[in-house]
């Protein structure tokens, strides 16, 4: 007769016990969102208009106005491989809460083998009638763990809760990566923008060297200031190499970004004719709750909650039953004889008495995880109010800096004329040429990086408040925002 060996923690489906036993208390403290200090409003909030009063867009990219920009998003959300990886890591931990979740009910199992052999006939054993012979069997088992006590309803709560973290990793990321693309594009457009000012500045230089060239071969000019216009053209010329360097690795960047291998990318607007997204006033310090790693330091928490629970769990007895039904023969017509019936139940109580303080040692574990989860929670709630307010704060000083920035340059195309002016007219050497020329040229390039910086800010900004603000009264949708897999 076959007989299969099951472990405790089982149940024999159909008997009455367990449906008086399943509904049993759960043991550990229930989760309650900690009260974390935050203040009513951000640092350096912006003196624009409301936010009711500001234009939207389904994404806060689409606000910059460029197609190409777009598409480059929407290409990386759909192929960039951390955004990939964060997604497969939501399924695994998906994966998990079925596994754990699966010991709150029956497991039931079936098995079927036969095989022929010969016992040897000097061993001593008494031999069966035919020799050899056939075995054959079959057999329907079952098991299943009472959770009188909540230890499986607990772990299971802490799967759901990685499930519903690993959700708002993959956000995340998804956020980091549009940033980053966004970012990387703005940057790109600003590279371009140097090198267009390096390339004028360049056929600026060139033509005044042909006219040097002439003069000192007419012996109107001396070498000294021959050598000085060649100068200048060779540095020009070195500046646009060295951003022709930069575009091309930027377009690298972008490409692996997207998710492609690395290529030339392609350009829409200049960055003189992005739209510069407006940052309206009042924004709520609630905004950051819809911060993916805000909410994914919660359900960590939650996790954590839980595991103290499961752990003190083990402090319970543990009831379990077992059981089996099915048939052996030595012929498989044999089996349908009721002769060969074979069937087994059994109950099991398991209590701890003395484990030399393993079970406390777990629960002491469980409860230091969940004071390292809270203080991560809170230290993450601090961060994202600093990262506003960086991000605040650079928005306003870099356009501060870019409107003084602004004013320098047309100051200095205007000394540049006035001194090509004096020189023309025999009232200064070209010195004082060379020196204006000089300062316009690394003030144009200074206003590029700080018009391209203020964009970058913005971007930083969108990233700090988890996508956007909220747009009548729902999230600005940053990125897909399922509801929470803890809950479902």
């Amino acid at each position: 007769m076959s007989h299969r060996g099951l472990r405790a923690r089982a149940l024999v489906p159909g008997l009455a016990a367990m449906t008086l036993l399943a509904g049993g208390c759960t043991v550990g403290p229930d989760y309650v969102r900690p009260d974390v200090a935050v203040p009513e409003t951000y640092r350096f909030a912006p003196e624009t208009p409301q936010a009711a009063d500001v234009v939207t867009t389904q994404y806060w990219w689409s606000q910059i106005g460029d197609p190409v920009l777009d598409d480059l998003i929407a290409a990386a959300r759909a192929h960039n491989y951390d955004v990939l990886i964060a997604t497969a890591r939501v399924e695994e931990y998906y994966g998990r809460v079925m596994t754990t979740r699966a010991g709150l009910f029956p497991q039931v199992g079936a098995e079927a083998g036969g095989g022929r052999q010969r016992i040897s006939t000097s061993g001593g054993t008494v031999l069966p009638i035919d020799n050899p012979f056939n075995s054959v069997k079959a057999d329907v088992y079952a098991s299943w763990e009472i959770d009188l006590f909540g230890r499986i309803r607990r772990m299971t709560e802490a799967a759901r809760a990685d499930w519903a973290a690993s959700e708002q990793a993959r956000r995340s990321t998804e956020i980091s990566v549009v940033a980053a693309v966004a970012s990387g594009y703005i940057t790109l457009r600003d590279l371009d923008n140097r090198l267009r000012i390096a390339q004028d500045t360049l056929a600026s230089r060139e033509g005044a060297l042909q006219v040097f060239r002439e003069r000192f071969q007419g012996g109107v000019v001396s070498e000294v200031e021959y050598a000085q216009s060649r100068s200048e053209y060779a540095s020009a010329q070195a500046s646009v190499e060295q951003f022709r360097q930069l575009v091309a690795q930027q377009e690298d960047l972008l490409a692996v970004l997207v998710g492609d291998n690395p290529r030339a990318m392609p350009r829409g607007k200049s960055i003189d004719e992005l739209i510069l997204p407006v940052v309206p006033v009042g924004l709520p310090s609630s905004l950051l709750e819809q911060r993916p790693d805000l909410l994914q330091a919660e359900q960590s928490l939650v996790a954590a909650n839980a595991q103290i629970g499961a752990a003190r769990a083990q402090y319970f007895p543990t009831i379990s039953l077992t059981g089996m039904f099915g048939a052996a023969s030595t012929a498989l017509s044999g089996l349908w004889v009721g002769s060969s019936r074979a069937w087994s139940y059994g109950g099991l109580i398991s209590v701890p008495i003395f484990t030399a303080g393993a079970i406390a040692g777990d629960v002491k574990q469980a409860e230091a995880r969940q004071k390292q989860a809270l203080y991560g929670y809170q230290q993450a709630v601090q961060t994202a109010f600093r990262e506003v307010a960086d991000a605040l704060a650079g928005v306003q000083y870099t356009r501060s800096q870019l409107l003084a920035k602004n004013d320098q340059v047309d100051a200095l195309s205007r000394y540049a004329l006035l001194a090509r002016d004096r020189y023309e007219g025999g009232y200064t050497s070209y010195l004082e040429v060379l020196d204006s020329e000089r300062s316009l040229f690394s003030a144009q390039l200074e206003q590029s990086t700080l018009r391209g910086t203020e964009f970058g800010q913005l971007v930083q900004l969108y990233k700090a408040l988890g996508g956007g603000w909220p747009v009548d009264g729902a999230p600005q949708a940053s990125v897909n925002q399922p509801a929470s897999p803890a809950k479902e």
